[in-house]
């Protein structure tokens, strides 16, 4: 078999559907072409392989690329006065309604030109690709206007040319109301359906459409006109739902087949069964959890009982997750939440390729996906949940390279 690269010696995690655990292989190769995967398997069972160039895995362990399917990268400033006033007893609803929390941001992205935000996301970007993170999904929400809206989006694109990453931005206009609509969540909404999600199709800026469905951002007839104008213009939506009460946004998002619902802490056993149904993932976000302070966690077991994807992810933004780490999501996930080692990894790699929409492409290690993967200095894979603040990545490689 003719192929561009061969890595051999190795130990694979391939997280392929079907497979026990995380698909295990003990003595494994991965060969490349074209930057997709064109074998995976069994030393034993390889062709003879003619290849440009083979690597000696020494024994070190190979995983999908990892995948951040929850983040809010591009922004404007920070909030780090913000978290002083949690400190001192503050919760982030009393700050979102005394000004802060989201509005906040807003004033420093609308401030920022594209370029600023492409500078300051960077950092950011760089810390997750690190760790061996090779897809990231990248939210807007900050602007909150049809101009601030596309710039942070053509930014957060544009991370993904001077980055080798691939990135999947969403449009998240339905965030938080801005000033100029305040008392006037529905004119917001209008505005939303009728010129930011047709321009944001019209400019290709967006691969899906979330909206924040809480007392604090938008209620459910709101979340559902966004829904019905993101379908309209044949964009998968996705939402945060149930983060701190429960509005049953969940079992909305899941009538309209959307990728995922995240956070999840209020969710209820309608709308687990609701998201079974339509096969949403899960998207649990330990790192929001930690920051605010939660103390009702997700309902993990009853997930698991109804067969729910569950994927994780970082949820990086600057209020209430400012964390640029994949691998300390997984220990958070696997303390705060008690996932397992297993519905970690696969939840940052197989169900977090399916809460974007690409599972057919990403996530595994399977022959015809694109060669995204993760080699690592370690004896076992649950030293990846395990530690934290540790790295122990060796290679990242992103489409083969």
């Amino acid at each position: 078999m003719r192929c561009d690269r061969v890595w051999r010696n190795a130990r694979l995690a391939t997280l392929a559907p079907g497979l026990p655990g995380l698909g295990e292989i003990d003595r494994g190769v991965v060969a490349a072409q074209n930057g997709q995967i064109a074998w995976a398997g069994a030393e034993a069972a390889a062709p003879a392989f003619e290849a440009a160039e083979t690597i000696d895995c020494e024994g070190r362990w190979i995983t999908p690329g990892l995948i951040d399917p929850h983040t809010h990268l591009v922004h404007g400033g920070d909030r780090a006065h913000e978290f002083e006033l949690r400190l001192t007893g503050a919760s982030y609803e009393e700050i979102a309604r005394a000004g802060g929390g989201i509005v906040s941001t807003m004033a420093a992205t609308r401030a920022a030109s594209e370029d600023e935000l492409v500078a300051q996301a960077l950092p950011r970007l760089d810390a997750l690709i690190a760790e061996g993170a090779t897809t990231i999904e990248i939210k807007s929400g900050y602007g909150l206007s049809l101009e601030h809206e596309l710039k942070s989006l053509r930014a957060a694109r544009r991370l993904g040319e001077v980055r080798p990453v691939t990135i999947a931005t969403t449009f998240l206009g339905a965030h938080a109301l801005p000033p100029e609509f305040k008392d006037d969540a529905d004119s917001y909404v209008d505005l939303v359906c009728r010129e930011m999600i047709p321009a944001v199709a019209a400019e290709g800026l967006a691969d899906a459409v979330d909206a924040f469905c809480e007392g604090i951002g938008f209620d459910v007839e709101q979340t559902r006109r966004v829904f019905e104008a993101a379908k309209a213009h044949g964009l998968p939506v996705k939402l945060h739902a149930e983060q701190l009460s429960n509005l049953h946004g969940a079992a909305l998002a899941a009538g309209f087949g959307a990728l995922s619902a995240d956070h999840l802490e209020h969710l209820d056993e309608a709308g687990i069964a609701a998201m079974a149904k339509a096969g949403t993932v899960a998207t649990l976000l330990p790192g929001a959890y930690y920051f605010v302070r939660e103390t009702k966690p997700p309902p993990v077991e009853a997930l698991r009982a109804a067969g729910v994807p569950i994927a994780l992810a970082t949820d990086c933004n600057p209020g209430t997750s400012p964390l640029t780490s994949l691998l300390l999501s997984l220990n958070m996930a696997a303390t705060l939440f008690r996932l397992t080692v297993d519905e970690c990894l696969a939840g940052v790699t197989r169900e977090a390729a399916r809460a974007l929409g690409r599972q057919s492409d990403i996530g595994t290690i399977e022959a015809g996906k694109v060669c995204d993967l993760a080699i690592w200095d370690i004896e076992r894979p649950a030293e990846l949940v395990y530690r934290m603040g540790f790295n122990p990545l060796h290679t990242r490689v992103w489409r083969g390279l």
